[in-house]
């Protein structure tokens, strides 16, 4: 069975480490205190013999047998189920790595079920042992521990998130290509962050209600409202992280769309040069054409034509040669094409 740990609690310390669930539960029967059994991903028979031992109700056990539960906080009796979302950052892909960690917290027992490499149980138990003072509280110590833990180690998420964040402000005006995707990826993992950190401050409220209802330990209250702190501000930061994405999308967006405004200007300009330097090129060749034409017509070889034999023919092709230059350099002047 995959039993991490299993130790029997008395006054804050150590008593007993049982080799089975059955005499754990007869030691606490025996000296009271209580047991803290740590699980790490058991099998749906391992979890079962737990939950058959120490009677927790089929609905939670079931959630923890399915795995990929929202953050949430349940009663079934005297036995709180809570269901927490542990994140890592991974830096170098640049995502947001969350696991998943189910707590049983009885009279008598807490059973902590572990779905993933963190958070680091181990040393939330050693560092519970080695305060016997918070650890004689009872279950509701380790419930705190671990509540602390996980939110402490939302710190490094934070801070990679923003180092990032950081990188795409200065890419944005860059024109570097691929920021838009960057940001849209970073902005998927942001989200991933808030679905495991925004459920934290209502199921944290609801602890510190509960404990004022059922005469929970007034240091554990105090406790509690340091991790409801840390939570708000997690859950505060995620939220800007969130609008601070979705304005340098926009930013972007922004910036590409004046970039392809600013080139489609550019041709345009060009086109307009192109299309004006067209006009003059044609107009000087439309004026050359006209008195080229008439002067190849003249210049045919035939015998029989009329005006060959008249004595003002040559002054009249040349003077309607200039005439019809004129009058077409004068008509592409007033249209602004010379």
């Amino acid at each position: 069975m995959p039993i991490v740990d299993n130790a029997v609690y008395v006054a804050g310390k150590r008593t007993a480490k049982p080799p089975s669930l059955e005499e754990t539960f007869e030691t606490v029967a025996e000296r009271g205190g209580f047991a803290w059994i740590g699980m790490y991903r058991p099998t749906s028979e391992e979890l079962q013999a737990v939950a058959d031992e120490f009677g927790l109700h089929r609905l939670a056990v079931e959630d923890a047998r399915k795995g990929h539960q929202r953050p949430k906080l349940e009663r079934y009796g005297d036995v709180l189920f809570i269901v927490l979302r542990p994140v890592r950052y991974l830096e170098a892909a640049e995502r947001v790595q969350s696991g998943e960690v189910h707590l049983f917290v009885g009279k008598d027992f807490a059973i902590t079920v572990r779905h993933a490499e963190s958070p680091d149980l181990g040393r939330v138990r050693k560092r519970l042992e080695a305060n016997p003072a918070l650890l004689a509280l009872g279950p509701d110590a380790v419930l705190y521990a671990v509540l602390d833990q996980v939110v402490d180690e939302y710190q490094p998420v934070i801070a990679g998130l923003q180092n990032d964040i950081d990188e795409i402000e200065d890419q944005l005006f860059s024109g570097e290509a691929e920021v838009s995707r960057r940001i849209y990826e970073l902005a998927r993992e942001v989200m991933e962050f808030q679905r495991a950190t925004a459920p934290l401050v209502d199921m944290i409220t609801s602890l510190e209600r509960g404990f004022e209802k059922y005469g929970g330990q007034v240091e554990l209250q105090r406790s509690l409202r340091d991790v409801l702190d840390h939570a708000i501000r997690t859950a505060e930061r995620a939220e800007a992280f969130r609008v601070l994405l979705q304005n340098a999308l926009i930013t972007n967006s922004t910036l590409v769309t004046a970039a392809q405004n600013d080139e489609m200007r550019r041709l345009s300009e060009t086109s307009l040069a192109q299309g004006e330097q067209v006009k003059r090129i044609s107009s000087w060749a439309a004026i050359l054409f006209a008195p080229s034409l008439i002067g190849a017509i003249y210049g045919m070889n035939f015998t029989h034509m009329p005006e060959l034999d008249w004595v003002l023919g040559y002054p009249f092709a040349l003077a309607l040669m200039a005439a019809l230059s004129i009058t077409l350099y004068v008509s592409f002047k007033r249209r602004g094409w010379l």
